[in-house]
């Protein structure tokens, strides 16, 4: 509970040696901020992120800290580190649990489509302050997803509803459970906390640069299960939405939504679908529900070494081996003609995964353990295409969706048809050069040498080539011979958006349906994806109730 009597300062920017404890720490962050240890009341590590500049010689790390004061403290001190902006009022955070002064009528039966992130933490929120919930998702519980995926994985044998994007925990239980997205809301800690509370480690609540692993995951989403099933939400796994009922008269208000094991009774429809599935979004189309075309991040992954990127980032310091595996976040803008290139989703130590739910399509994705064990480093390097791309591939909000499968099917077949994937080498993508061969990736199914610099289209392969040389001076090597694209990335976000009100979350044009998280295009990862579905379940919460 707040006490009136205290102020939490947040202190930004304080240096941390990589051999500093946290009372150096404590003394540094005070010095900053102009009070006297001793006039502490409790303090607190927000952030703590690695800054590893080489050109600066730097690696150390860059911490915000907050520290809790009596409100009666104004030493010149502080007065003077609030002006300058080095200090600054620590946000407050929020709960999940919303005081009955909030709430307005709770649905009697909300029903949330999806348990990746965005659904699991609509689906809390809203039972955990009174909410009937049922939650379906159309693949199976983590323990049946697990044997699902074993003919794939051995044989190609793809199961539309139950596959590494499709079935409990979303497309982000076969990823590596990034968290490093922060997006400064208010519900960030109460989802990061739940997150710990279910096993993750507690470094996740500051850590710049979080990442539970693969592995860690598939113990927390059980443990996530059973506080939903606590809180008395139901579960239907194997539970596909088919189309939405509608009550008579003038207004388009949901009471019913159908699904391939019956109807359900619908108060309230939540809809956290992720950003693959495309038949459900194309069925819900044709009901009505509103799209628009939208920018998205379209590419291949690249891979490397570990080693690698360990000494381009860290180099020889003698403490580095207790960071462990280096990751990279680089990005370069766009100029004239040539649009932006970036990385993203960058999996250290880990390995490229399929993540497909269409046969005959072909989609990487990456995924490390929290290990970070795999001698292989991989991310997306991507550029954003504009919908006007989309037009020779269709017309309308769907014409996204037809330019990600025709690229999806142009990998798949130039990788032989079984799943490989078409590979070439950074250096000889860069030279407009076939690669003879390509040596060993972490791959699941495999490569095969390809033109990846003929399968993109011109622009896509103008703005990766200028990015992949900028990114080589940043990290050398990175451009290099040891570097390995492998196609393709096209779903590192959502081609279309769910159209909804700002205020409400409401689709256009209904009265009880929210579309949320990444698949409705508002999210890019699994904290923003995470905070969208709570925040919307909470605004639902805040409204009187629809009769």
């Amino acid at each position: 509970m707040h006490d009136p009597s205290q102020q939490t300062l947040r202190v930004l920017g304080v240096p941390q040696e990589l051999d500093e404890g946290p009372e150096v720490l404590r003394e540094r962050a005070c010095r900053q901020a102009g009070i006297r240890p001793q006039d502490l009341v409790g303090m607190r590590l927000a952030l703590r992120s690695l800054d590893a500049r080489r050109s600066r010689g730097i690696l150390r790390f860059v911490c915000h800290v907050d520290l809790v004061v009596r409100t009666v403290h104004h030493s010149s001190a502080l007065q003077k580190a609030l002006r300058s902006g080095r200090v600054r009022e620590a946000p407050v955070d929020q709960a999940l649990e919303m005081p009955p002064t909030r709430r307005g009528g709770p649905p009697r039966q909300a029903v949330v489509v999806g348990s990746g992130p965005a659904g699991l933490f609509a689906a809390l929120t809203l039972a955990r302050n009174g909410a009937g919930v049922t939650l379906i998702d159309r693949g199976a519980s983590l323990e049946q997803r697990h044997k699902r995926l074993v003919p794939f994985h051995r044989g190609g044998e793809l199961d539309p509803d139950t596959n590494l994007l499709f079935g409990e925990g979303g497309a982000g239980t076969y990823s590596d459970g990034k968290l490093y997205t922060r997006v400064q809301d208010p519900l960030e800690q109460a989802i990061l906390q739940e997150l710990v509370l279910a096993g993750a480690p507690p470094e996740i609540l500051y850590d710049g640069r979080a990442h539970i692993g693969t592995d860690r995951l598939h113990r927390i989403l059980p443990a996530l299960r059973q506080s939903l099933l606590d809180a008395g939400a139901t579960i239907l796994w194997d539970t596909k939405l088919e189309g939405m009922g509608f009550r008579k008269g003038p207004a388009r208000r949901i009471d019913r939504v159908f699904t391939n094991r019956g109807e359900l009774a619908c108060d309230a429809l939540f809809l956290a679908l992720g950003h693959s599935a495309r038949d459900t979004v194309e069925a819900l189309s044709e009901q009505g529900l509103e799209l628009a075309a939208k920018p998205f991040q379209f590419g291949v992954r690249i891979e490397h070494p570990q080693e690698l990127i360990n000494a381009g980032r860290f180099g020889e310091h003698p403490l580095a081996a207790n960071l462990g595996a280096a990751s990279y976040n680089l990005a370069l803008k766009g100029e004239a003609d040539v649009a932006g290139a970036h990385t993203f989703c960058m999996c250290p130590g880990g390995k490229i995964v399929a993540s497909i739910s269409e046969p005959g399509l072909l989609c990487t994705n990456g995924m490390s353990n929290s290990t970070h064990s795999s001698p292989f480093a991989n991310a997306a390097v991507v550029t954003t295409i504009e919908p006007a791309a989309f037009a020779p591939f269709g017309t309308g909000p769907l014409a996204g969706l037809a330019f990600q499968r025709h690229f999806e099917r142009s990998f798949f077949e130039a990788g032989g048809s079984s799943y490989r994937a078409p590979a070439q080498r950074v250096s000889d993508f860069l030279a407009g050069q076939a690669s003879r061969e390509v040596g060993r990736t972490s791959y699941t199914f495999g490569t095969t040498p390809g033109r990846i610099d003929h399968l993109l289209p011109a622009p896509i392969r103008a703005a990766l080539a200028r990015g992949l040389q900028r990114f080589d001076q940043l990290l050398p090597g990175f451009g290099g011979n040891s570097g390995i694209l492998v196609g393709v990335e096209s779903r590192s976000s959502s081609p279309l958006r769910m159209v909804r009100d700002r205020d409400t979350y409401l689709a256009t044009g209904f009265e009880n349906c929210y579309p949320i998280g990444e698949g409705a295009g508002y999210a890019g990862g699994i904290m923003s994806a995470a905070i969208d579905g709570a925040r919307a379940a909470q605004v639902r919460l805040s409204q009187s109730s629809i009769r």
